[in-house]
């Protein structure tokens, strides 16, 4: 089963909506430390292994890295190990930064 693609938008929707969805971000410290969107959990792609328990599978997750590829990669790893509902950040924090929120630096 294909991995679900969400917009920046789409996201920017489900948040203001108030639904209960975990912010996954995957990409390397110093990028995380640089732009994030707040209230993210932070598990870089490398740790996600070893670090997959602290996620609940029976919740919302969209992935998210800097432009969508890191993320997709780790969904499909995701998936791998039971989580069925994921969703890939397409177009990643720069899409957020570009779409919703310019307050967020892009690189």
């Amino acid at each position: 089963m294909p991995i679900t693609q969400c917009t920046a938008l789409q996201l920017q929707q489900r948040l203001e909506n108030g639904d209960s969805v975990l912010l996954l971000d995957v990409r390397e410290p110093n990028e995380f430390a640089f732009a994030h969107i707040q209230g993210s959990l932070h598990i870089p792609l490398r740790q996600l292994p070893e670090r997959s328990q602290e996620l609940d599978s029976a919740q919302d997750i969209v992935v998210i890295c800097h432009h969508g590829m890191r993320s997709q990669q780790a969904c499909l790893f995701l998936e791998q190990y039971g989580f069925d509902r994921l969703y890939n950040l397409k177009g990643g924090i720069d899409a957020w930064s570009v779409t919703c929120d310019p307050s967020v630096p892009r690189y």
